[in-house]
């Protein structure tokens, strides 16, 4: 291996530290967009960016860029270089766990027209634009397929994507007030529990979060999953109504309600839905 500056310093501007840079064939490469490094990791070329930080060890993160490191002003080049050769196999897994994700990601990407499809309730929901609707339905689709359906909106076949996205949104938040809220009345008495008030979340990354004051925040996209794993949600957050922390005792109350919690929790987190 050898190294080579990435590119050469003007006069009055500060040098660029130099890269590692492979002699051999790689299977695989991640590049920061700004990678000031790179280096080759069981024969995967990984070009990072090095920050130079106010810390005293040398950190790692790995995001939808790629690989940055943070390091102490005073730490050597070589010896961030050995630190992620130490690395090297946390970080190939997130950077190709990073890499799937978004290539699940854009697999289900909704491309807002007449015709597309989206998940409702963990089955295909299909839009049709009918300006002649007199408001948004949901219908049986009329093909072979009894279990399709389809949800015709009060819009014109060539209306704006932003248009219909925020049509069909406007009717999930509505369909979603409706199904928490009676499954919020439904768990409740199982939990012996009272909720007092329910808002809908857009969060990102935040499916549910209750308040000791019976105030249940629940995400409107949970609409994307099947009935099961909104369950698991509902009964999460009403469970937190009794102990406002995750303890073995808060589990045993989901457990009592919910024996198969575990694998809703995980097709949770692993299953990708659209982003809006």
């Amino acid at each position: 291996m050898q190294k080579v500056p990435l590119a050469q310093a003007g006069k009055g501007q500060a040098a660029i530290e130099t890269v590692a840079t492979p002699v051999s064939p790689v299977l695989a490469a991640f590049r920061h967009p700004r990678a000031t490094r790179e280096i080759l990791l069981d024969g995967r070329l990984v070009a990072y960016e090095v920050r130079r930080r106010k810390r005293r060890t040398i950190g790692f993160s790995v995001g939808a860029e790629g690989l940055a490191v943070s390091a102490p002003k005073w730490v050597p080049l070589y010896e961030i270089d050995q630190a992620v050769q130490g690395k090297s196999g946390w970080i190939l897994k997130k950077l190709h766990e990073t890499r799937e994700r978004r290539r699940q990601l854009e697999s289900v990407r909704i491309d807002w027209k007449d015709g597309a499809t989206f998940p409702f309730l963990g089955e295909p929901l299909r839009v049709v634009l009918d300006a002649r609707q007199a408001h948004a339905a949901l219908e049986p689709d009329a093909g072979n397929d009894a279990t399709a359906r389809t949800l015709r909106l009060r819009l014109p076949p060539d209306a704006a994507p932003g248009l219909i996205q925020q049509a069909v949104q406007a009717w999930l938040m509505q369909q979603a007030r409706q199904l928490f809220t009676a499954r919020l009345d439904h768990f409740s008495l199982q939990l012996n529990v009272q909720w007092r008030k329910l808002s809908l979340s857009s969060a990102a990354t935040r499916w549910g979060s209750a308040s000791s004051s019976g105030a249940i925040r629940l995400n409107w996209r949970l609409m994307h999953f099947r009935p099961a794993v909104i369950d698991y949600v509902v009964v999460h957050e009403l469970s937190h109504l009794r102990f406002m922390d995750h303890s073995p005792r808060f589990w045993a109350t989901v457990h009592h309600v919910m024996p198969d919690h575990a694998a809703l929790r995980r097709q949770l987190k692993d299953e990708v839905v659209p982003r809006w």
